[in-house]
């Protein structure tokens, strides 16, 4: 127990001193707060921490209007006409679903019994209406994560029914993937035996076989803390790159398994500078220069290997990144703690560090 408050110790002083660092060819070393000499994110054009978006993974602007104008007038006609326009193969529709669907059980969380009424509002006034029920059951999804424990009546009971309007959802829209995606979380949750995951994988593969997001959500289900082992997460993360179409985020999916399998304590040296991890983030490089510009899942590759680039010391390929997904940090690694853009700007710090340190400045940084 020691340790481990010991270590939460470092990482609040980390927050606090990672983005004094001073510019040093061959190390990185603390400067005074305001020191000429500190490297600053701010000299390279990077968004201020409180003003970072944690809402979405990259930009998506017809999105964030919507979001405005629905949480503005509590009003979902306009959430509901984004949707029916969102093509139902490809990724923006999931990640739309899970923006609306996000909003709404925030807006819940700060206002108890209040927040949220347009949504509540859209399944009264037009229950067959397919957007409105796939956010829906994203949104009982998120709420039982949010406000129980795994295992508990509650979870299981608000999981229970995110799958009845799963099924519901699926009726509304024949072929679009998105209810049997957010299945796929619920499958986690209420412990699905392996056949019934396989045949739940089934109906995804066929409506959607190269869908990143898919993809990820499913490796969560066999990784070694909830329903698989270490090895199986490995082999369905192997197996899916292996198959990736020319141009396809799938071939980073192995860097995911390898996150989801990181020890909570490092003590070997040179662990991120292992053959294992090195592959993940090659291939993950990899998919990231063969893939569309405009491809919506690419941006959560560029910031999971953020976190990897800067603990391998990578740090020009970590400033690489940066330049392209500055502004939004609603992906992982950063949602998984409390308050992503604190998580983010310390990495970010770091990076803009470890790039002085070796003789990098904002002049020599492509964009």
């Amino acid at each position: 127990m020691e340790i481990l408050w010991f270590l939460i110790a470092l990482c609040m002083l980390a927050a606090v001193i990672g983005p004094f660092v001073l510019r040093r060819r061959g190390g990185i070393r603390l400067a005074a707060p305001g020191s000429p000499d500190a490297a600053d994110p701010d000299a390279y054009g990077f968004v201020r921490q409180e003003e970072l978006d944690i809402r979405l993974p990259g930009p998506d602007q017809d999105l964030l209007d919507v979001l405005d104008v629905v949480q503005r007038s509590q009003d979902w006609r306009a959430a509901s006409q984004l949707l029916a326009g969102t093509p139902k193969e490809g990724e923006v529709r999931w990640q739309r679903v899970q923006a609306f669907a996000g909003a709404a059980s925030l807006e819940l969380a700060q206002q108890p019994g209040v927040g949220g009424a347009w949504l509540r509002a859209w399944r009264a006034e037009a229950p067959k209406d397919a957007g409105g029920a796939a956010v829906h059951a994203e949104f009982l999804v998120q709420q039982a994560w949010r406000s129980s424990t795994a295992g508990t009546d509650d979870f299981r009971i608000i999981l229970e029914e995110a799958r009845t309007v799963c099924g519901e959802a699926a009726l509304l829209a024949p072929g679009d993937p998105v209810p049997y995606l957010t299945e796929l979380a619920v499958s986690r949750g209420l412990g699905y035996s392996h056949q019934e995951f396989d045949q739940l994988w089934a109906k995804v593969m066929d409506r959607a076989p190269a869908h990143m997001g898919a993809h990820i959500a499913a490796l969560h289900f066999w990784c070694e803390k909830w329903h698989g082992s270490r090895e199986e997460a490995d082999r369905f993360a192997t197996a899916a790159a292996a198959r990736a179409p020319q141009g396809s985020l799938l071939a980073a999916l192995p860097l995911f398994a390898v996150y989801e399998h990181l020890p909570e304590v490092n003590l070997v040296q040179g662990f991120y500078r292992s053959a294992v991890v090195t592959k993940a983030v090659e291939g993950a490089l990899f998919a990231v220069h063969a893939a569309r510009p405009d491809d919506p899942m690419l941006a959560h590759v560029r910031h999971l290997l953020v976190l990897f680039l800067v603990r391998m010391e990578r740090w020009s390929e970590a400033m690489a990144q940066l330049v392209h997904i500055d502004g939004h940090v609603g992906a992982l690694p950063w949602t998984q703690g409390p308050d992503p853009a604190a998580e983010y700007a310390v990495y970010r710090a770091l990076a803009v560090a470890g790039y002085e340190a070796n003789g990098g400045t904002p002049a020599t940084l492509p964009h």
